[in-house]
């Protein structure tokens, strides 16, 4: 998300890159043209309007115009909205040219003269280099699409002459219909949909931003494409129920775009896209065959010519060009017309239940417990192919055609539970909803609180989620210990992040409550979630026998998916007891298994919990791949505490890998809105990140200052969170020491050091509290700590950490004199942080290297962690100049400055271990290596 003036732009980082690129270009007198396309409401417009005011905060003047479809038949009325401002400096003109320019918009003396095209393109190319004697302009050009051809041949001759002009030009037109005139004449950016997480983060954007399966629906319906979420969240905003329809209602500024040739096409031609849009699918076979004799495959050359759908090759598939296509031609058809087309898709679909229960169900006229059923054995039959959305999707259309409420109620319960599983937590909490006013059963009533709670989990909202969760515990405890368990287990992950000790401490008392049960899985996430040093060695002893016991039968839930759900709370509980490679293994099968399942919509919260290991067992790459797809998900989903918490995660890699202002940046976007003192567990990983980047600068006090504040400001301090803090200690420490204020820390750690006492600390917190020691201890007594933070060979599982303690110490033994013992230590911490690319740590390490007497050899060029650290735009510019290019010909190549492929080289070396241009082609492998 990219701020501009008062405006967001939504997931349009590289376009916007390439415009303000094209306009430093322009500010230093440097010409260029490009021509943006894309479909209608890709936000093409919004683009130029970008452009325009980077402009003009650069000084750089703006000419604009746009296309109309009105005018397009007028010889040069786009040149004229153009050139009006400045018509008056045409007198400057040379006589012939203004003549010319002059007289194709009647502006002449009346003179007779002959039009002369070449003269008239020649008059207004010199009248704007006339005018941008007195400073650069920027041409704006949208809709070039309905331009007369007068101007499109003007546009054309001046983008094959801008040269030595100060002078750009932008253009924008539909993909479909990209002027002859300026397609090979000028660059191409595709303006491309939106991905689903930037399409989630622009509906979250709206004034009422749709929720739950509304959500899904719009994402689904409009395809990435930006006018669309935009309109049809306001469409869904108007009319809530509209959501529970087939398609969702069109706006009238989408179907001006989406639904202009429908009424012109022939009738066989429109009922052949009626029941293409009925049937949903891409076979032209099953479509020919529900309409019957009333058309033929001919029939479909008016809706290709049209542009509305594609039919393949060998005429077996037919597809519309975009979703909303398909919702305009199906609600364009009448009632009557819609079900005839569903009743026939259904009669000849005989061999695929689900599709045909789909079409039944479409068909209906009100409540039918027929066609209810079958839309639920189709959910049954998604389930076991792991297909959790389209499940929940079956059962909550199969509880809107339940004629008896428990049954509807019941129906939206499991709806409500896949959709847990699908990872869509607001789709969740409406099912939960509904569940709620159409019984009083109490086991039904307490599953509602219970995925409602798991919904409001997910946000930020963790109080709310407590508030659904906890009086249900409470409730059951000698009723239904289970389901006790089950609420605790969803209790523990809010209570978790908010990090608020009351909502901790009513958790174990509850569970404590609980006799002994067959299966104690929510026991164990109780315990270690709410408490994992006193609880460690308990919460081990369960963890151990975990897989070993026996599943407990569902009984009256057989929806839950028991393997999936143990895979998901074992591996959290491994994460959160610092039984690192075990969460990995666990968090990664279940990731593994949603991914396998097309359907489910795989859980964000569990990649980001699979990010979080691996980021602290030193698999950076792998991390960040993981952070991206949680992002992904989350954003699509609407799961706010992976939105923030994933970006926060990314923003410590890029910090300790030294790209600081990226990092501070990244940091301000993802928690801008957030309410992080009710989110202690984002605001301490937020704390660390920005402390890591001053660090990497150098800045020590500011540093110290973000670490300190991971915990409070008590005589005695508490951790602000209670398991989150207690890892940046050793930090707080170093930064302390090195800003004079090493008694403050003191007491941190003291304070510290007696509450984890009251348990057991795992191998990595007793590394990190070993090194706080040392760095604050006596100098006679330091190397007593130092040795036992490296005695455990565990400690290698977390690299980044075990190798700052190498280098404390390594730094401690060489002041005193003891270079040689440093050495092996320096040389192991060093492979660490090169190979983990933090740029800072490995300078200071090299540096102690030099001061022990030992010249540090030149990283490894080129390895696949190095290439990693190049953006793809990096890894072109260095391919190039490895080819000889100059920085010139390599800008002209990709439209940059040559000031612009400079700097991108100067950040290249050193993340390649180069040092000069000459080594470039040694560094690098051969493409497709």
């Amino acid at each position: 998300m990219t701020p501009l003036g008062d405006e967001w732009i939504v997931g349009r980082d590289h376009e916007l890159a390439l415009l303000s690129r094209l306009v430093d270009a322009l500010t230093t007198g440097r010409s260029g043209a490009l021509l943006m396309t894309g479909g209608p409401g890709a936000g093409k417009s919004a683009l130029l309007d970008a452009a325009a005011r980077m402009a003009r905060r650069s000084g750089v003047r703006v000419l604009r115009c746009r296309g109309s479809e009105g005018e397009s038949g007028l010889p040069f009325a786009g040149l004229h909205q153009l050139l009006r401002p400045f018509l008056d400096l045409a007198e400057g003109l040379p006589a012939r040219q203004r003549a010319a320019l002059l007289g194709v918009f009647g502006l002449d003396d009346g003179t007779p003269t002959v039009s002369d095209p070449l003269l008239t393109s020649l008059g207004a190319l010199t009248l704007l280099s006339d005018v941008a004697e007195h400073g650069p302009l920027l041409l704006v050009i949208d809709d070039t699409h309905w331009l007369d051809l007068g101007t499109l041949d003007v546009l054309a001759f001046m983008a094959r002459r801008l040269e030595g002009e100060p002078v750009a030009l932008l253009l924008a037109a539909r993909d479909t219909a990209v002027p002859a005139q300026l397609d090979r004449q000028v660059d191409r950016l595709t303006i491309e949909p939106l991905d689903p997480a930037a399409a989630g983060r622009l509906l979250d954007h709206q004034p009422r931003p749709p929720a739950g399966r509304a959500r899904s629906r719009v994402l689904e319906q409009a395809a990435g494409v930006p006018l669309a979420l935009v309109e049809l969240a306001r469409a869904v905003a108007r009319d809530p129920a509209a959501a529970h329809e087939d398609t969702l209602p069109l706006t009238d500024r989408l179907e001006a775009i989406f639904a202009a040739d429908l009424p012109e096409l022939p009738p066989a031609t429109r009922e052949l896209l009626l029941f293409a849009a009925a049937a949903e699918s891409a076979e032209l076979p099953v479509i020919l065959s529900a309409v019957g004799d009333r058309a033929t495959p001919d029939d479909w050359l008016p809706a290709e010519r049209a542009g509305l759908v594609r039919v393949d090759a060998d005429r077996v598939r037919v597809r519309f060009r975009h979703p909303l296509i398909r919702s305009a031609v199906y609600r364009a058809a009448t009632y009557t017309e819609r079900h005839t087309a569903h009743r026939a898709l259904a009669d000849v679909l005989v061999g695929d239940p689900d599709r045909r229960a789909w079409h039944h169900a479409a068909a209906a006229s009100g409540v039918d417990e027929e066609a209810a059923r079958e839309l639920d054995d189709s959910a049954a039959r998604a389930q076991r192919r792991g297909g959790y959305a389209a499940a929940a999707t079956a059962l909550e259309r199969a509880a809107r055609l339940s004629p008896d409420p428990t049954v509807r109620a019941g129906r939206l319960m499991r709806a409500a539970t896949m959709a847990m599983y699908a990872g869509h937590p607001r789709w969740v909490g409406e099912l939960s909803a509904q569940v709620a006013t159409l019984t009083d059963e109490p086991a039904l009533l307490a599953e509602a609180s219970l995925r409602a709670g798991w919904a409001l989990a997910v946000t930020t909202r963790f109080a709310g989620s407590l508030g659904f969760l906890l009086p249900v515990a409470e409730a059951a405890v000698d009723e239904d210990p289970v389901l006790t368990l089950d609420a605790l287990a969803t209790a523990t992950t809010p209570a978790y992040n908010s990090g608020a000790p009351e909502h901790r401490e009513k958790i174990l008392r509850i569970a404590e409550r609980v006799p002994p049960q067959e299966d104690e899985i929510g026991r164990l996430w109780a315990l270690a979630g709410c408490d994992p040093v006193r609880n460690r060695a308990r919460a081990l002893a369960m963890f151990a026998r975990a897989w070993t016991d026996p599943l407990a039968e569902p009984g009256a839930r057989p929806e839950l998916d028991l393997p999936l759900a143990r895979m998901v709370v074992l591996g959290g509980t491994a994460w959160v007891l610092d039984e690192t490679a075990e969460a990995i293994r666990l968090l990664g099968a279940a990731m593994d298994h949603l991914r396998r399942s097309p359907t489910s919509g795989a859980n964000a919260t569990v990649a980001q919990a699979l990010a979080l290991a691996l980021y602290e067992s030193g698999s950076w790459t792998e991390a960040r791949a993981a952070l991206d797809e949680a992002y992904g998900l989350a954003a699509e989903g609407g799961l706010e505490n992976v939105v923030v918490g994933a970006p926060v995660l990314r923003a410590t890699l890029l910090a300790l890998r030294g790209d600081t202002e990226e990092a501070r940046a990244a940091v301000q976007r993802a928690v801008h809105g957030i309410d992080l003192p009710n989110c202690r567990s984002l605001q301490v990983r937020t704390h660390y990140a920005l402390g890591a980047a001053a660090l990497a600068e150098g800045d020590h006090a500011a540093a110290y200052d973000r670490f300190r504040a991971v915990y409070t400001r008590q005589p005695e301090p508490e951790p602000l969170h209670f398991h989150a803090s207690d890892y940046y200690l050793a930090d707080l420490v170093a930064a302390a020491v090195r800003t004079g204020r090493a008694e403050d820390a003191r007491l941190v750690l003291d304070t510290t050091r007696r509450r984890l006492a009251q348990g057991e600390t795992s191998a990595r917190l007793t590394v990190i509290v070993h090194r706080a020691d040392a760095l604050l201890a006596e100098p006679d007594d330091a190397e007593r700590h130092f040795t036992a933070a490296l005695a455990d060979p565990a400690g290698d599982r977390w690299p980044f950490e075990r190798a700052q303690v190498r280098l404390d110490y390594a730094e401690w033994l060489r002041r005193r004199r003891r270079a040689v013992e440093a050495r092996p230590l320096l040389a192991a911490a060093l492979e660490v942080f090169e190979r983990l690319g933090t740029r800072p740590w490995t300078d200071r390490t090299r540096a102690e290297l030099r001061a022990a007497g030992v010249i540090p050899a030149s990283p490894p060029a080129g390895s696949a962690d190095s290439l990693a650290e190049l953006t793809p735009q990096q890894l072109q510019i260095a391919r190039l100049a490895a080819a000889g290019l100059t920085n010139r010909e390599i800008g002209e190549r990709i439209f940059l400055s040559p000031r612009t492929v400079g700097f991108h080289l100067y950040r290249i070396f050193p993340k390649l271990g180069i040092t000069s241009r000459a080594q470039l082609r040694d560094a690098l492998p051969e493409p497709g290596e």
